[in-house]
């Protein structure tokens, strides 16, 4: 007498419209979605986490100092208020073409 086998149905598949729950990678798609979308970037901060930034004395320049550490010598904080916080916004490109004097006064970079 010969056996006759009958297909199981495929076992679900996590992830799948099986199991009815969403795929893990949709997810993070979502996510990844609404930070672009609302303007949040790690890429572009000016520092990174636990980090300032502080401006180079007397010359162009930058850098980023642990947060509860003091500026290394030839930088300082910069002005309360005037503080890039991402690449090419508003203040990052202001710097561009000024720094801070011995005395804390803005003043302009020389032309190269």
């Amino acid at each position: 007498m010969r056996r006759i086998r009958r297909a199981l149905p495929p076992a679900p598949v996590k992830g799948s419209r099986r199991t009815g729950r969403p795929a893990a990678g949709l997810a993070v798609a979502a996510v990844t979605v609404a930070l672009l979308t609302a303007g949040c970037s790690m890429a572009d901060a000016t520092c990174g986490g636990g980090e300032y930034p502080v401006l180079a004395v007397g010359g162009p320049g930058s850098a980023c100092v642990p947060d509860g550490e003091e500026p290394p010598k030839g930088y300082a904080r910069y002005p309360r208020g005037k503080v890039p916080e991402h690449v090419g916004d508003t203040w990052d490109t202001y710097w561009e073409t000024r720094t801070v004097d011995k005395d804390g006064r803005t003043v302009e970079l020389p032309e190269e």
